[in-house]
């Protein structure tokens, strides 16, 4: 067997670091994401049957790809592993004694049950990161639960405040708890690396799911503690703030306009021609504002559907008052200042041809990350990493019919 093409070499800030990445689905992958996107070398060992299964989630096409996928699996090695047979587990070990983070977000027990566990890691590689990300945590009484995505938004207090009051809890559309697991994942990861070129050791890095959503919850508890306010379900409005909400227009558009601060409500009375507005005392204060919201919102509806979305954003933008269409992914495409940043970028897939998805986040000014290909096939890379570590060719046909890897 001829051995594949080494990987493109990464650039980015984390150039160098090593990520064996052996989550799947979500919370755990997208961590991995974002620190491949930003130049480290990602490993992510899966199962050689069928692999993560996000490989299957998401739109599916016809050629059989998923096009979430082409983006959480960017920037990656993928490498199979029957993790379940002691010879896989030993070829993790000796992966992960190379790496300087290992992510994993299986039920907390699992890894330790596969010899995996940091106990074991460390004394091979004193200096391991252990990124952990479930659904309640290492410890405690829920850490055992199955804790998915949906779950932590639940407990974390973020569905109970999303959604019209009609209804019951909604969902946000994304899978927000998992990617804000693995943001605090991330920035734990990266707080750990620094950490280490001080005290030279590594350590685990616990992200819970459930707690990861509650540290995006405002001052949530606090007001329900000190003074009994529980917040609800509002739709598109932040009670007693207003303007600020989303808008017809004439071409069945949304516009969303937030001109509650005084000085801002002034300009907008001006460009939809209503000066009476701001001098008017019903609407001439923010406190005045807040307790004519929904009356106040029509006259400014009034006047938004008389305008294709185009028309008002002009309008709007002559005097100043802060808006933006609701926009779709046809929008995103079209949009300057999309294009002008690079917002989004274009990968060229084996199957696919030229796949459009959001580029790097955060930029930086002299080491920012790219994105060098889109998710690979499985096993893409196994040889490859495999031969790192001193498997060869032959010895790697020998596991793959023992369904090793």
């Amino acid at each position: 067997m001829t051995a594949p093409d080494a990987s493109p070499p990464a650039s980015g800030p984390l150039a160098g670091l090593r990520v064996v990445e052996m989550g799947q689905l979500l919370a755990g992958p997208f961590c991995g994401q974002m620190l491949g996107d930003l130049g480290a070398d990602v490993v992510k060992i899966e199962d050689p049957k069928k692999g993560d299964p996000l490989r299957q989630w998401g739109r599916q096409l016809p050629q059989g790809q998923s096009l979430w996928w082409t983006i959480v699996g960017r920037n990656k090695r993928s490498v199979t592993l029957n993790l379940r047979e002691p010879e896989a587990q030993d070829l993790a070990r000796k992966i992960i004694a190379t790496a300087d983070i290992v992510i994993e977000n299986f039920r907390p027990g699992t890894m330790e049950r596969w010899g995996l566990g940091y106990d074991v890691l460390q004394e091979l590689n004193p200096g391991l990161i252990m990124v952990r990300v479930s659904g309640f945590g290492q410890d405690g009484p829920y850490s055992q639960r199955a804790g998915y995505g949906a779950i932590g938004e639940a407990m974390g207090g973020l569905r109970y405040v999303v959604g019209d009051p009609s209804t019951p809890p909604s969902r946000v559309g994304i899978s927000i708890g998992d990617t804000l697991a693995a943001l605090f994942a991330t920035i734990g990861a990266l707080a750990a690396i620094r950490e280490r070129e001080v005290s030279g050791r590594g350590q685990i890095v616990d992200s819970a799911i459930y707690e990861a959503v509650l540290g995006v919850m405002e001052s949530l508890v606090p007001e329900w503690q000190i003074s009994g306010y529980q917040r609800e379900r509002t739709g598109a409005i932040l009670p007693n703030v207003a303007p600020s909400n989303v808008y017809p227009t004439k071409d069945g558009k949304w516009v969303l306009i937030a001109a509650n601060q005084d000085t801002v409500f002034a300009r907008l009375a001006k460009a939809i021609g209503r000066t009476d507005l701001a001098e008017d005392p019903r609407y001439a204060t923010h406190g005045a504002r807040g307790e004519r919201q929904a009356e106040l919102d029509g006259v400014i509806g009034d006047y938004t559907s008389t305008l294709d979305a185009e028309d008002l954003e002009a309008a709007l933008e002559e005097f100043g008052v802060p808006s933006g269409k609701i926009f779709r992914p046809v929008d995103m495409l079209a949009d300057p200042q999309y294009q002008a940043r690079e917002s989004i970028t274009s990968v060229d897939h084996p199957v696919l041809g030229p796949v459009s998805m959001q580029n790097v986040f955060p930029r930086l000014s002299r080491t920012t990350g790219t994105v060098r290909w889109p998710g690979p096939e499985l096993g893409e890379h196994t040889e490859e990493v495999l031969a790192e570590i001193g498997v060869d060719p032959a010895d790697l046909e020998d596991l793959r019919g023992r369904n090793v890897a």
